[in-house]
């Protein structure tokens, strides 16, 4: 990434919200307002600029389904409510903008920001035109190319060595050919430009939505407390001992804790989620809750409240008792 982070401008198709700074934004009230109001349930990203880091919210039709975080020495991927809670609620620095994307250019910038890139060969005169296209198109590459020119970042997608799909910060006239030549050249400013690659981006995901986390984490909660109250006094053991297990499989589990460790929210899908705490109930009902002679009635009843939540996760059908 460049040296300033402050400065870094994202292609978009439609402005939003310019630049503005965070003092005067209410983060909260504009997400709840993308989710809210049907014209504003559209696909793109919340870019805030804090004092030492970046941090992206990806959307889709106005909802949040993704986060990143960019500083001096990372970029990765981070927990919804993470990257929410980062922002302090009444800023004195930063900025904010919103703007609209296409679903591909969001793509990119989620890989770009979470994944690290492709090396090139050590001979590659990536900066140089002349050699970075012919090397594309005689390897038939499939993937995308980030372009970080000073400020300006720009994303190519290839298919077999050409350039499929481009999305540019620069200027809106000329043809695609044209304005990713007006980076290179740049009036022979060749030091400032980062190339990097990666394979073909894949949709972003959506993470688990952090109400069906807790909800989740107040489940298994209340699962070994009342095998506890049912005689079990090793449940607690055997519900961490469980979870590290698991957690070696099932990385979602890295998001729970039953010896008082305090744990971040897990980046992760519902669907891993819920199978993953599928499978941690199970261990743990065979081990410590009379190999689940109960569970499907005692599953039932502490399930209850979030029922449509729970369903509507899939955890039910993950689960080897019938939960009426």
């Amino acid at each position: 990434m460049p040296a300033s982070l402050a400065g870094l401008r994202f292609p978009g198709t439609r402005v939003l919200l310019p630049r503005t700074r965070l003092a005067y934004i209410h983060l909260r009230n504009l997400l709840n307002d993308a989710k809210r109001d049907r014209a504003a349930r559209i696909s793109g990203f919340v870019a805030i600029w804090l004092p030492e880091e970046l941090v992206m919210l990806y959307m889709r039709k106005g909802e949040v389904v993704n986060a990143t975080c960019i500083d001096d020495k990372f970029t990765r991927a981070l927990p919804i409510a993470e990257a929410i809670e980062r922002v302090p609620a009444e800023p004195e620095y930063g900025e904010i903008c919103f703007n609209e994307a296409e679903d591909d250019q969001l793509a990119c910038m989620f890989q770009a920001l979470s994944k690290p890139p492709i090396s090139w060969p050590s001979e590659m005169r990536v900066t140089d035109p002349g050699a970075l296209f012919p090397y594309l198109m005689a390897t038939t590459f499939d993937g995308m190319l980030e372009i970080i020119a000073d400020d300006t970042v720009n994303y190519l997608i290839f298919r077999h060595g050409a350039v499929h799909r481009a999305f540019l910060s620069t200027a809106h006239h000329g043809t695609v050919v044209d304005r990713v030549a007006k980076i290179f050249a740049r009036e022979g400013k060749i030091g400032g430009l980062q190339i990097r690659r990666w394979d073909a981006p894949a949709e972003i995901p959506t993470q688990a939505p952090p109400a069906l986390v807790q909800a989740y984490r107040d489940l298994a909660c209340a699962l070994v407390n009342r095998l506890v109250a049912d005689g079990s006094g090793s449940a607690p053991a055997v519900a961490e001992h469980a979870r590290q297990n698991l957690a070696k499989d099932h990385p979602a589990l890295e998001g729970f804790s039953f010896s008082g460790k305090p744990v971040r929210d897990p980046v992760t899908e519902t669907k891993s989620l819920s199978n993953a705490v599928a499978l941690w109930i199970t261990e743990v009902m065979w081990t410590a809750g009379d190999h689940g002679s109960n569970a499907g009635p005692l599953l039932k009843e502490l399930t209850w409240e979030r029922r449509h939540m729970f369903q509507s996760a899939g955890l039910y059908d993950k689960l080897q008792w019938k939960v009426m």
